[in-house]
């Protein structure tokens, strides 16, 4: 049978099958290659476990880094209950589906939560089952935090991820005998081709491949931006009055239409020893015409002094149509990943331009000369962000980021400076 996207439920793997069948009282370590299925899989548990073995005042909470990956979770499973117990599942009044709770009528809920960083939000709740999603990029801190929740009902965790080097919770827990295994590697899975999975081995390098498709721990694999960087440096509120227009920089990383997100990311120069993000925007599922009014509309709301994009790949659409407008052509620079710094003599340098980027971004941390938003998905995009033993630079959830490491560029590469208030 053909695999449905909206349907998923109807062509699961034996794995998810008897994954989604385990009793409540286990614990379960899920290590998967990335697009195996573990989003689906952990969202039909839920409500398995609340039809067939929760009762009243028994929950199912679902943790991710983000809301956004939460909202995700709890969106299949809203869409899997709707299709297999219509009956079960409240739909109307006080208690119908939110964007975090879904309710059932013997009294269970399935809970969904951004966890950021420390899972300090999520302490004084009490599940029978945690559903831990992308545990690999949640700090001990977290777990400190929500392990408590389990004690007093007796309740279990589940966590699943794609690796990310040996270190951390979820590393330790893959040792822990108190969980049960599964694990599965992207070539075992029916819905990656062969030949997408032989282009990803080429485009990626080997470390990213094993790490990314085999689901495999390597030592191999060294974070940039370490969590405490991460906590001093996004630590900002969006504001409604900031520096004027003409010191705002631009920086973009290019999704495609059914591919991954765009990321629109926008840094004020107060000087050149203070910098501060004011704006993290993030588009899906665009054409490349689309990305580009999105951002020539920015430029006429922001008035941004330069804006850095990449010219390769999917990014060579934007940055034509960027320099075909004449709001943007003058002001538009190519920072392509695979292009190389020239010397003055004219030989070419060492490092790759991305390399240095993401070494500015690094220097400009340490030196706390530039601040950050305080949002989960900027969190969570740098701690996606790795070296792999090849020395190349990789990230499962790079495009916030890659916006960031174009605009601090464009940044701090332009000395002028000019300043005044302007309110929105």
């Amino acid at each position: 049978m053909n695999y449905n996207l909206f349907r998923p439920w109807e062509t699961l793997d034996t794995w998810q099958q008897e994954y989604i069948n385990e009793d409540v009282k286990t614990n379960c370590f899920l290590l998967l290659g990335r697009q195996c299925g573990k989003t689906t899989a952990m969202s039909i548990k839920a409500v398995e476990l609340c039809v067939k073995q929760l009762k009243k005042g028994e929950d199912v909470l679902i943790a991710s880094v983000t809301e956004k990956q939460g909202y995700f979770v709890l969106a299949k499973a809203l869409a899997y209950a709707n299709a297999i117990y219509p009956n079960e599942i409240i739909l109307k009044g006080k208690n119908k589906p939110t964007m975090h709770i879904v309710c059932f009528k013997n009294g269970s809920r399935i809970l969904s939560y951004a966890a950021g960083e420390t899972g300090e939000g999520l302490r004084g709740l009490t599940v029978k089952k945690l559903l831990i999603d992308e545990g690999s990029r949640m700090s001990r801190e977290f777990f400190i935090a929500v392990s408590p929740m389990l004690s007093v009902i007796g309740g279990s965790m589940d966590i699943a991820s794609t690796p990310c080097g040996k270190d951390g919770f979820f590393y330790d827990c893959s040792k822990d005998d108190t969980f049960k295994k599964f694990y599965i590697s992207a070539e075992d899975c029916p819905r990656h081709s062969k030949e997408f999975l032989e282009n990803e081995k080429v485009r990626l390098g080997k470390t990213a491949y094993r790490t990314e498709y085999l689901a495999e721990f390597l030592d191999e694999i060294k974070r940039i931006f370490q969590n405490k960087w991460i906590e001093e440096i996004c630590v900002l509120k969006r504001k409604e009055v900031i520096i004027s227009n003409s010191t705002l920089y631009y920086g973009g990383d290019v999704g495609g239409f059914g591919k991954d997100v765009s990321a629109h990311e926008i840094l004020n120069k107060i000087n050149n020893n203070n910098i501060e993000q004011i704006e993290n925007i993030i588009e899906a599922h665009q054409y490349t015409y689309e990305t580009a009014k999105t951002i020539i509309r920015l430029n006429s709301q922001y008035k941004f002094k330069r804006i850095g994009i990449d010219d390769g790949g999917l990014g060579f659409g934007v940055y034509s149509e960027l320099m075909k407008d004449e709001s943007t052509k003058r002001i538009t620079d190519p920072l392509n990943n695979a292009s190389r710094e020239t010397n003055l003599d004219g030989t070419k340098s060492k490092k790759l331009l991305k390399e240095e980027m993401y070494i500015n971004l690094l220097i400009y941390g340490e030196s706390n000369k530039i601040k950050l938003l305080d949002d989960d998905e900027i969190k969570d995009s740098l701690a996606s962000i790795y070296r792999d033993e090849d020395g190349k630079i990789h990230g499962l959830n790079s495009h916030i980021t890659e916006g960031i490491i174009r605009a601090l560029w464009e940044a701090t590469k332009d000395k002028s400076l000019k300043l005044f208030v302007h309110s929105f």
